[in-house]
Formats: structure tokens, sequence, C-alpha cells
């Protein structure tokens, strides 16, 4: 059916992100595990651990076991702040050899492509803001991947070019639009468009272009990156117009 394909769609992206990563961090040693990764305060290794860790309760989510995934977690951290603080927290308590880190990353890794390959497109999961379905999950995990791959990939050099798998990133924040709004007592004025330069040098067009009554263009890069919380929209390419255009610049995301 149509469903399983675009799950495949969603699982095949995931399972390149994840390899992209890995092409990375597969042969690396002690010391180049231990430096400092784009995220402030996290080497590589403590990076590929919070993968680890949220690609193991992704596969929970998927089994029907997450609620008893994340019982046993908080059981052993301070219940203080909000999903930053618990995914610091869950990083320091179980910090380990940075090489038994990776591993663990890559364990997971096939795990979790395992786990949604398996699991409907449309079955409905559970996850940190409530229930979702798997395919939303899936590309959920795909972003995150992606970040955290370019947190790790500029340890290193310069950042890995762009691809297409950031359409289904740039198609989960427009979808998602309304909900980051919500978080903050916001309600669109009306229909919210993306249009976006893709990095193949199409263009890529979340909504309905005649009924916007908002419209936000740029660099699908730009767009992602500012979403996933790695970049400030005022010094990208994006622009928006209309009643919504700084609100949703401002408060997108790609996250619960």
């Amino acid at each position: 059916s149509g469903g399983i394909g675009v799950v495949r769609q969603h699982v095949g992206a995931l399972r390149d992100q994840q390899t992209e990563l890995g092409n990375i961090v597969s042969g690396l040693g002690d010391d180049d595990l231990l430096r400092p990764s784009r995220c402030d305060g996290w080497t590589v290794a403590d990076v590929l651990l919070h993968l680890a860790q949220t690609n193991e309760m992704a596969v929970a989510s998927a089994q029907g076991r997450l609620r008893e995934y994340v019982e046993e977690v908080a059981a052993q951290i301070p219940q203080t702040g909000g999903i930053d603080e618990w995914a610091g927290a869950f990083v320091d308590l179980e910090r380990a050899d940075p090489i038994d880190q990776r591993d663990r990353w890559l364990v997971s890794a096939t795990s979790q492509v395992d786990a949604f390959a398996s699991t409907r497109p449309d079955a409905r999961v559970d996850w940190v803001a409530g229930e979702l379905a798997a395919r939303t999950l899936a590309t959920t995990r795909l972003t995150e991947t992606w970040i955290h791959t370019v947190d790790v990939a500029v340890a290193f050099g310069p950042p890995p070019p762009p691809t297409e798998r950031l359409w289904h990133t740039a198609r989960l924040t427009w979808r998602t639009v309304p909900y980051a709004l919500g978080q903050a007592g916001l309600t669109a004025a009306g229909p919210i468009v993306f249009s976006l330069d893709a990095p193949e040098g199409t263009t890529w067009t979340f909504g309905e272009p005649a009924a916007a009554i908002t419209t936000i263009t740029g660099s699908a890069l730009d767009l992602c990156t500012v979403a996933g919380q790695r970049g400030d929209a005022a010094g990208t390419s994006l622009h928006g117009d209309g009643p919504d255009a700084a609100d949703v610049l401002r408060l997108m995301r790609t996250f619960a």
C-alpha cells in the first residue's frame, strides 16, 4: 500500500542518515571520540551515547513498552527541568568508555531501523509529548540523527553537504507548526506555506500556495537548521511574509 511505501521511504532515509554518521565515527579512537562536539559540554562520544539512549527509547516505543523504559530511567535521575535537562542527566548517568558508547550507538542504530521496518506506518506509538504515528516518530528520529551528525562532523571539519533526506525534516517542521505555535499559546491566522530551495536545486513546497496567509521562503538547509535549534532565522536566507511569519520563524521546531 501507499502507507507502507511512505514508511519504507522514512526507514530508508533513517538508515542512510545513520550510515552517514557511522562512516564518520566507526574508525575513531578514544582521542577523537573525546573531542568537543557542537553540543555545548558534550564530546562526540556523549552525542553518540545520547543518540543510543534515544534510539533505544524509540525501539521501546515501537514495541509498546515506552512507559516501562521511561519509568526505569526516571527512577535513576533527578526529576527537574525539561527535556534537555533530562537528556543531560541521562548522559551523565550512563557515560562510559568512549568506544563502548560508540559501539552502543552502532547496535542501537540497527535495532531502531529494524523496529521501524517491522511497524505499520500508521500504528500509534507513544513518545515524549504524547501519541503519534510510527512514520512520524521515524521522521523525528531521522531528524535528530541528522542534527547530531552535523554536531559530530564539525569536530573534524566542515559539515557534510545536505541531501534530499532533508525533505522529511522540512515536512515535519511544516506539519508541526500548529503544535509549535500552540506551545506558545498562539494560533495561526490562516494557512502557512513553506516554499524552500532544495539541496538539488528544485523547490519543495509544503501547503497550498493559493491558500497561503503566511509564506516562508529560503533554503531548506537553513530552515531545518533553525527548526533543529542550531541557528537563528535572522542570520539565514529565511524570509517570511504574512501575519504569522515572525512567530513561525521564531518557534518552529522538529521535536516535541
